[in-house]
């Protein structure tokens, strides 16, 4: 019998694929920063499921988002409980930026197109007020500042704030609403990218070439000569590479498409082919393994793998990329 852990990821994996996402799970590799990656249309996911999300730690959440960044994709964590309490439905909470739901949030987002409203914050529980149409509602119905500031049970300068926007107490949305009769808060999309941009540097980044820039120093090195290796040469093709720490794959590649970069033995390649190439198939890029010794078929499970000395020859990205599709095969 599965382990409790691997049936919720199964069954979010269910739940993704009868929202119509194309989804493949990592469980097959270990570490990994994520548990299942989806795509429908425009939309790349990257989810993570933990049962605590107080397990959570900086570190993991900032390697988390970087991902996010570099794919691009949406990156939300699956959780249960909160210490001894568990989430609330229907409300997003977060930890270090990530944001989180629960298992039943996502449901209701995914299957009864119903967003959630809430999000957790310091001091309870809120709401994005709709300041707009919060001041239409007040004014067209000639209700002063302070006549709904004693609804809602707060001060003028309050209902001054969410008129401009601010997120108010889910217990004075419902008092406003109740009384208005009619909603003012704003549905929180789970599916849409952040705007913050990379900090330069941030997540091991480099690029060459005509858009590099000038002080951008150089990526640290990852202790093993045979990656660094790789990453340089795919660096001299011009590729803009982003190492990765605790994924599946050791870097991602990105030029005309991205492409996801595993380095080892080709031990290691035939244990990580079938999760890069499910991975690869979502973000609608590409993969590849590079070992150091020769290689005597051009693929593993579908997943092309290059020697060092094969990946020397190849004198820019299309060139490569040409030759991982024809590895690919049909």
């Amino acid at each position: 019998m599965s382990r409790p852990r691997e049936r919720r990821i199964d069954r979010l994996r269910r739940l993704l694929e009868r929202a119509g996402f194309y989804v493949t799970a990592t469980s097959g590799v270990r570490p990994s920063s994520f548990d299942l990656a989806a795509r429908r249309d425009a939309t790349l996911l990257l989810l993570k499921v933990l049962k605590n999300i107080d397990a959570l730690d900086p570190e993991e959440a900032s390697r988390l988002l970087d991902l996010g960044r570099v794919f691009p994709a949406v990156v939300i964590l699956v959780g249960e409980r909160s210490g001894a309490s568990d989430l609330e439905s229907g409300v997003v909470y977060t930890r270090y930026n990530v944001p989180i739901v629960s298992e039943a949030t996502l449901e209701e987002y995914l299957e009864k197109a119903f967003p959630p409203f809430l999000y957790a914050s310091p001091g309870g529980i809120f709401a994005r007020v709709d300041g707009e149409r919060l001041r239409f509602l007040r004014v067209s119905r000639g209700l002063s500042l302070g006549s709904l500031a004693a609804v809602g049970g707060v001060s003028r300068r309050a209902i001054q704030l969410y008129e401009e926007g601010q997120g108010a107490e889910a217990s004075v949305v419902e008092r406003i609403e109740a009384y208005l009769d009619a909603p003012i808060v704003v549905p929180i999309e789970l599916f849409q990218l952040p705007s913050r941009p990379v900090a330069p540097g941030s997540s091991g980044r480099r690029r060459r070439g005509h858009d590099a820039e000038p002080s951008e120093p150089p990526r640290p090195s990852t202790g093993d000569a045979l990656r660094d290796g790789v990453f340089d040469q795919l660096d001299g093709m011009g590729l803009e590479v982003t190492v990765t720490i605790r994924a599946p794959f050791d870097a991602v590649a990105r030029a005309r498409e991205i492409l996801l970069t595993g380095v080892g033995s080709l031990r290691t390649a035939a244990h990580r082919a079938e999760v890069l190439q499910g991975i690869a198939r979502v973000a609608e890029g590409h993969a590849m393994f590079v070992v150091r010794e020769s290689v005597h078929r051009p693929s593993i499970g579908g997943l092309p793998i290059l020697s060092v000395t094969e990946l020397r020859r190849l004198r820019g990205p299309d060139e490569l990329l040409d030759d991982l599709t024809e590895r690919e095969g049909p």
